[in-house]
């Protein structure tokens, strides 16, 4: 098998799994606030403390994965297209 052949195969099986991970799974922990919902911050004693709440996630600690934003996406295009 040609290297070439090999990294095409590798790539085909990894955009598999997302496809199967977005479908079974299709949010993911947002990166902003690691899934708490709100910023953490500190007060003068050190203490962590509640801050403001996420403005990616608006404070539900969930995101939507890119996978699922783009087939949501071209699902909504394609009902909308055969109307």
């Amino acid at each position: 098998m040609t290297p070439i052949a090999l990294a095409i195969a590798c790539l085909f099986v990894i955009t598999l799994c997302y496809a199967g991970m977005c479908a079974g799974s299709p949010f993911g922990i947002c990166r902003m606030c690691n899934g708490f919902g709100f910023a953490t911050t500190t007060d003068r004693k050190g203490r962590p403390k509640r801050g403001k709440t996420c403005r990616r996630c608006k404070g539900r600690g969930k995101r939507v994965r890119i996978g699922r934003w783009l087939y949501n996406r071209a699902a909504r295009t394609y009902r909308a297209g055969t109307r």
